[in-house]
């Protein structure tokens, strides 16, 4: 396999994990970020407060993007296997 093939399948692995994990942690970050400056406001520093609209918060993410996360591993799956053959040369 040549060295360009390699750092093909790595560029295209990594910007479908990158696609996959961007709207969960996009969603988490901004309920985190939401619930930090409520804590601010209210000067309420309670440290465990923000796990539970962030796992809420990935959830929702998980459940409305959840097709389109899936759509996107396995047209990536179907490419690289339908592609299998031209990598062994």
């Amino acid at each position: 396999m040549a060295q360009e093939t390699v750092i093909y399948l790595a560029r295209e692995a990594l910007s479908v994990a990158l696609l996959v994990a961007a709207p969960m942690l996009g969603l988490g970050m901004l309920v985190g970020i939401t619930v930090s400056i409520l804590q601010a406001i209210t000067q309420i520093q309670e440290q465990t407060l923000t796990f539970v609209p962030k796992i809420i918060a990935v959830m929702i993410a998980i459940i409305i993007f959840g097709p389109l996360m899936l759509t996107i591993i396995t047209e990536f799956t179907q490419n690289l296997y339908s592609e299998l053959p031209n990598f062994i040369n």
